[in-house]
């Protein structure tokens, strides 16, 4: 067996991506998928953090400003739909015998543990999987933010941050037939190239930080693992 390039990870998962074709809600297929993948990489000795989002249920950012809502409200709601997604996905993880823990930035005491980082770093140590819901807790901030921030807390090695395409394009693939693929790319040249993989401040704090991201299609069985050992998949920001 190969062994593993990072030993402790933060996997970020967009909302969108656990709805599948559905369009809306999370598709039990993908996240079935996702979890058999987590356990895939679990099995290679890796610790693993995800950070999750609920854009398949409720986004902040969307009906502040299409609909007029108060940007703290809607947000705070956003944040609620990410603790819907770390739910589904504990228990995908728990029905195929991962051991998982629920951190929330937002108390809930019946739900789901309060985020602590030491507490976070021991489940990792203890080769649990811990998924990070609510974001920081905070209106205005992003669930990629979320994801750097909580990374540089537990020292993770690197951020892998799934989507629905296999890297970072010039323009949007799906849209763009001649849109071309970057293999590697500078945090300074996503941040003047306006390259949308993450937000300009999760951007910053990771180039602050010296921590790399890896965009990758996370609908491609078997490309968590890909990445952990190091195989070219995606794209990454250094």
């Amino acid at each position: 067996m190969t062994k593993p390039k990072y030993k402790r990870v933060v996997l970020k998962i967009s909302g969108e991506a656990l709805q599948g074709k559905k369009g809306y809600g999370i598709d039990p297929d993908v996240m079935s998928s996702i979890a058999l993948q987590i356990q895939e990489v679990q099995g290679l000795g890796v610790e693993i953090a995800v950070v999750i989002g609920g854009g398949n249920i409720f986004r902040g950012l969307k009906a502040a400003t299409t609909k007029g809502m108060d940007r703290g409200i809607a947000d705070y709601m956003g944040m609620l739909a990410t603790v819907i997604n770390g739910l589904a996905l504990q228990d995908a993880l728990e029905r195929i015998g991962v051991f998982t823990r629920v951190q929330t930035a937002i108390h809930m005491q019946q739900l789901a543990e309060p985020y602590i980082r030491r507490r976070a770093i021991r489940h990792l140590e203890k080769k649990r999987a811990v998924i990070f819901v609510c974001g920081t807790g905070n209106p205005y901030f992003t669930t990629d933010t979320t994801a750097a921030l909580r990374a540089t807390e537990i020292d993770a090695d690197v951020i892998l941050k799934a989507t629905k395409v296999d890297g970072i394009y010039t323009k949007d693939p799906l849209k763009n037939r001649g849109a071309k693929k970057y293999a590697r790319a500078r945090y300074i040249d996503v941040l003047k190239k306006g390259l949308k993989i993450m937000d300009a401040t999760a951007i910053s704090l990771c180039m602050d930080n010296n921590l790399p991201i890896i965009v990758f299609n996370i609908n491609k069985k078997g490309n968590i693992k890909k990445v952990i050992l190091g195989k070219k998949v995606g794209t990454l920001v250094y």
